[in-house]
């Protein structure tokens, strides 16, 4: 429950700042009763909104490194949305163990950013291994539009574009040779979902006319979010998410 509202709170405040973003092949994506792995390539903090708003009324677990858990409130937060910590430096077997169980025993999917930080475009091993062992498909996305706060505020235009399923059924063996295959897929689609983005870009920004309307509900967010705050930070000390997924 938290989750949709937190869901819906969040894509309300990015479209009262934004209002300018498109949606291309949702078609494509996975009946909502099937489990897969929402894979995309990570360019900002706020493409996760996007990707979970344009899946509703999927909801997914994802990985977050475990320094975003050290604030009681946005950490309270993410693990409430189904978020679990990952140590970038030490690795642990739970990192595939957790998700692989959920994928296999409960309704929630999981996004996952293969290429790993916000700044990089190599495909990581994890989201095959993950895959084959839950067997379940790869849903290719990916985000294009503004990267800083900026051109997100002036309505530059964003466009989500979701690839047709990865099938990894077909690569027997996960040893070097069948991640680098999986690897390799998802790559192609993430290009092939960029090229198509370029060809829905038409460059236009929003009219301003619409602030006429979104600055006083930019003001009701506001007010959501500060209400939302106060809740979670009360909430934090009565009830343990951790313990609840344990």
């Amino acid at each position: 429950m938290f989750y949709a509202y937190l869901r819906w709170l969040v894509s309300f405040l990015v479209w009262v700042v934004n209002g300018n973003a498109h949606y291309h092949n949702r078609e494509n994506l996975l009946d909502t009763r099937e489990n897969y792995i929402l894979v995309a390539p990570h360019r900002t903090w706020w493409d996760p909104i996007y990707l979970a708003f344009a899946t509703k009324p999927k909801q997914f677990l994802f990985m977050a490194k475990k320094e975003l858990f050290n604030n009681r409130i946005f950490g309270w937060w993410i693990r409430m949305c189904g978020a679990f910590p990952i140590d970038r430096d030490r690795p642990s077997q739970e990192a595939i163990k957790y998700p692989v169980k959920m994928l296999k025993k409960s309704h929630r999917s999981l996004i996952m950013f293969p290429s790993g930080s916000r700044h990089s475009s190599d495909i990581k091993g994890g989201v095959a291994v993950i895959a084959k062992m839950a067997k379940v498909k790869i849903q290719p996305a990916v985000y294009q539009g503004p990267r800083s706060f900026s051109g997100l505020l002036k309505g530059e235009r964003i466009d989500m574009n979701f690839g047709h399923p990865i099938d990894v059924s077909d690569v027997k063996r996960l040893n070097d040779e069948g991640v680098e295959t999986i690897a390799n897929r998802v790559q192609i689609a993430f290009d092939t979902l960029d090229e198509q983005n370029e060809a829905y870009n038409n460059g236009k920004k929003l009219n301003p006319l619409t602030y006429i309307y979104r600055i006083p509900l930019g003001f009701i967010a506001f007010i959501l979010v500060l209400l939302t705050l106060v809740f979670s930070y009360f909430a934090s000390f009565v009830w343990n998410p951790e313990k609840h997924r344990k």
